[in-house]
């Protein structure tokens, strides 16, 4: 992905939306790894939606490894 040409604003749009995409749509995680609040992260999520960019919807965690020991 080359940066060059692009505005900050659509630079910043593609690293929320990334990142959120990465954290499996958990937005708390999103903006502790981004270190913004968690209302920035709503906020601009928010903007993107209503600008008609889909917005990562929250999955369910993975589940819980088990130890190799336990598995079978």
């Amino acid at each position: 992905m080359s940066l060059v040409g692009k505005t900050l604003a659509e630079v910043e749009r593609q690293l929320i939306l990334e990142t959120l995409e990465h954290c499996r749509g958990n937005r708390t995680h999103t903006a502790v790894m981004l270190g913004v609040s968690l209302r920035t992260v709503r906020n601009k999520v928010k903007e993107y939606a209503s600008n008609g960019a889909p917005a990562p919807a929250a999955r369910p965690p993975l589940p819980p490894r088990q130890p190799p020991w336990i598995r079978g």
